[in-house]
């Protein structure tokens, strides 16, 4: 019986010394019983070839040995208490990056949750949910959602806690991190009411080293507070929350994956001249002028096929090495939508909770969803990893393949039809007969506001009017 326990009246080798000490410390580390089992085979498969005893005389010491074992998961279970040993308060704490010599804000929720915690990162509206929290002793892990970062940092007490976010996949990414209960201000406050007037919509534009890109600001204020988001040609820059003290406007997130930290002035009424830092060591400056008619290119003309190409095709693994592609029987007469992606991005997370939510509600009208995923990692293991953690925090229904790297070179071999993969997220829109209809680059998330509510209008006429059209004549 592989796998399992012998048949009964089978005769096996045994060693009849085991140390107490070691039989001790296999109750507590196998105080799981699926654990135990696979001990169980352990023995089984290492029995003393000195002596043979029938498997009956065996029984007695295996229900010695089950008996010890539930009693110390007993035990164990009597230790639980409804708060941890180590608790930090409850509630709503001010967190702060050390990025670039500037402190970047951020606010932190937590609360009980079973005999634990569970956590919130807080911008603006938005509240990211941390449902995986561990404490031992001093020490606090906290995974940052479907992303492959984590704050690690002591508890000093109750109401402080220091560390580092961490990227692991990055070499040498730690950025310092600390938190302090009960601090319900993001950015500190000197007490000077706001001079001027940031609101409104801005033409924008990034001015690194090496380039010059192009955005729309767009603010809401309220007095001294702040909010609102960049967009650009490629995705948008998600909640920003901040404040407006004297002439300066000051602007922050963090979800985990970025850290955003911005800040401007206006030298002249309508101006904007600031400093964008991302990360440790990102930084850009940037510049603004008021313009309610301030526009972005058009996301449908940004990303095309080469010439020659006239359809898209591939084959990926998906998460358990099963290859998929679209010549698969469960995709012939339907609509494809084809999500280029990656588990990293953040604007890819907020384009999979859309989607995912209208693949649920329309599934049964003759649609099909593929994401292809490319990780920061050339590793299966790795990305496997990475994509089945993205499926299952955002309830994602419909497969998402691993395609490959972020670097050009994984790309261009993956989808070698595209002249190049211009952003993640990208989509691309096939007609039953699986005809490229459409390439939609960047995703406007709802951190935008209208922007949002007018891509998901547009995307329901355009998808009504994909599953409208008659399949293909046998």
């Amino acid at each position: 019986m592989p796998g399992g326990l012998p048949s009964p009246g089978v005769s096996i080798r045994f060693q009849p010394r085991i140390p107490a000490t070691y039989l001790s410390g296999v109750i507590h580390k196998f105080s799981d019983p699926h654990r135990f089992i696979h001990f169980a085979d352990y023995i089984y498969a290492h029995l003393s070839k000195t002596k043979r005893i029938p498997m009956f005389r065996f029984i007695p010491g295996i229900l010695i040995l089950l008996s010890l074992l539930f009693n110390h998961c007993e035990s164990k279970k009597t230790v639980i208490r409804k708060e941890p040993l180590r608790a930090i308060k409850p509630g709503l704490w001010r967190g702060t990056l050390r990025i670039q010599g500037h402190e970047l804000p951020f606010q932190l929720s937590f609360q009980y949750d079973n005999g634990g915690y569970r956590a919130a990162l807080i911008n603006a509206k938005e509240h990211i949910d941390l449902d995986e929290v561990y404490i031992r002793n001093d020490s606090l892990v906290l995974p940052m959602h479907i992303f492959d970062a984590v704050i690690k940092a002591k508890i000093v007490s109750d109401t402080l806690i220091r560390g580092a976010w961490i990227k692991p996949y990055a070499r040498d990414y730690l950025v310092p991190f600390e938190a302090i209960h009960g601090l319900k201000y993001r950015f500190k406050e000197t007490g000077e009411d706001a001079h001027t007037d940031f609101g409104g919509k801005w033409a924008v534009q990034f001015i690194s080293n090496s380039d010059t890109s192009m955005a729309i600001g767009l603010f809401e204020q309220t007095g001294r507070y702040i909010h609102g988001t960049f967009l650009t040609p490629y995705g948008d820059y998600r909640y920003l929350d901040g404040i407006v003290e004297g002439d300066t406007m000051k602007l922050s997130t963090f979800d985990g994956s970025h850290a955003f930290l911005f800040k401007a002035v206006q030298p002249e009424k309508g101006r904007l001249s600031g400093d964008f830092w991302s990360g440790k060591s990102w930084h850009e400056k940037w510049v603004g002028k008021a313009d309610p008619d301030a526009a972005l290119p058009d996301p449908l003309t940004l990303t095309h096929l080469k010439p020659g190409y006239d359809k898209i095709s591939f084959r990926f693994p998906d998460p358990d090495g099963k290859m998929v592609s679209l010549e698969d029987p469960g995709f012939k007469d339907k609509v494809v939508l084809i999500q280029i992606m990656g588990s990293w991005c953040p604007n890819c997370m907020d384009e999979a909770r859309f989607l995912a939510g209208w693949y649920d509600r329309n599934k049964d009208r003759g649609v099909e969803i593929i994401g292809l995923s490319f990780e920061r990692k050339d590793d299966f293991e790795y990305a496997s990893a990475r994509v089945r953690r993205f499926k299952e925090k955002l309830q994602i229904h419909y497969p998402v393949l691993i395609a490959g790297s972020t670097s050009e070179e994984s790309k261009k071999k993956a989808l070698p039809m595209l002249e190049k993969i211009v952003s993640f997220p990208t989509v691309i829109y096939l007609d039953r007969r699986h005809q490229i209809r459409r390439i939609h680059t960047g995703f406007s998330g709802p951190g935008t506001g209208s922007y949002f509510e007018r891509y998901v209008e547009e995307f329901n006429l355009f998808m009504d009017k994909l599953l409208k059209e008659p399949r293909e004549r046998s």
